[in-house]
């Protein structure tokens, strides 16, 4: 199977007005995606994570190693016409409005004018822009900006998505809407490459990571094989009685285990707040993805 990203000793060094060395930012990365894979990049600021997009993008070029995307080099335009990029700040004309911001982007994608149409209303009605298509992009909302961002983004349907920071300036309901978004790009064959420091989104949303610190890779693997402690173990039960679980407890110590932890079961925070949102009535309100074969209700 043919990596979607490939790099190998992919090494960036920032040079002085002199051409001298001034700061390695990448120092020998070497990763593989493969399709269908949402793939997480993850570290403290000025880890490296955003000078390997522009690598990536074929906005800079490597000092040293290499880096192939869709098994071509990063400045291949065919390349471009394949890929879709979130950076972490929008970038978009203010005197724009959202439908003539997709039109522009469709544009430069050379799709035509049916193709950018009918991509765009399917775009804005997913984000929740279309009581807002007509207005300029200056009258936005932080978290509306943000959501024209990502259809920018997607408006030429690309076979690779890059996000940076994807969920910075949303609400939580739209956080989440964005993981759903994520995670049914991933079931429609996309590739998806992000950072974010929202480490529970990474670990709700990516098959694997690369954690990142000083320019270098400190582990890179499947997220569960990253997370996992071999000599513990968490068992969730419901409906237990207090005696079961004192019951459960002694054989657990007759066989020599040491009891760290026993506790009721926490929902996540996420959860209870859109549960809540979800009874308070006002309108507002997050409604999960339809399971493959069901109707969303």
């Amino acid at each position: 199977m043919t990596a979607v990203i490939e790099t190998s000793a992919l090494t960036k060094v920032y040079k002085d007005f002199w051409g001298r060395p001034k700061h390695k930012a990448l120092d020998q990365l070497s990763i593989r995606i493969d399709p269908g894979e949402v793939f997480g990049l993850i570290g403290p600021n000025g880890c490296g994570k955003t000078t390997t997009f522009k690598l990536l993008l074929g906005l800079i070029f490597p000092t040293g190693g290499q880096a192939t995307v869709l098994g071509k080099p990063p400045t291949d335009v065919g390349v471009k016409a394949r890929l879709g990029f979130l950076p972490e700040e929008s970038y978009l004309y203010h005197w724009l409005t959202a439908d003539e911001t997709l039109d522009f982007f469709g544009r430069l994608f050379h799709l035509d004018r049916a193709t950018r149409k009918k991509r765009a209303d399917e775009l804005i009605e997913r984000f929740g822009l279309a009581h807002a298509r007509k207005r300029q992009i200056r009258e936005y909302s932080k978290g509306m900006t943000r959501r024209v961002g990502f259809c920018q983004a997607l408006i030429n349907d690309p076979d690779l998505v890059i996000f940076d920071e994807p969920t910075s300036g949303l609400d939580p309901i739209s956080q989440r809407q964005i993981k759903d978004l994520i995670l049914d790009l991933k079931r429609r064959g996309k590739t998806v490459l992000l950072s974010s420091h929202l480490l529970g989104d990474v670990q709700d949303i990516c098959d694997r990571i690369a954690i990142l610190h000083q320019g270098q890779t400190k582990k890179y693997g499947a997220v569960r094989d990253i997370l996992v402690q071999r000599d513990s173990i968490t068992m969730t039960f419901k409906d237990l009685s207090e005696q079961g679980r004192r019951r459960i407890e002694d054989l657990a110590r007759a066989e020599g285990a040491r009891l760290v932890r026993s506790e009721n079961t926490l929902e996540t925070l996420e959860d209870v707040f859109l549960r809540t949102v979800q009874e308070s009535g006002d309108g507002l309100t997050y409604r999960p993805p339809a399971k493959e074969g069901e109707e969303r209700k």
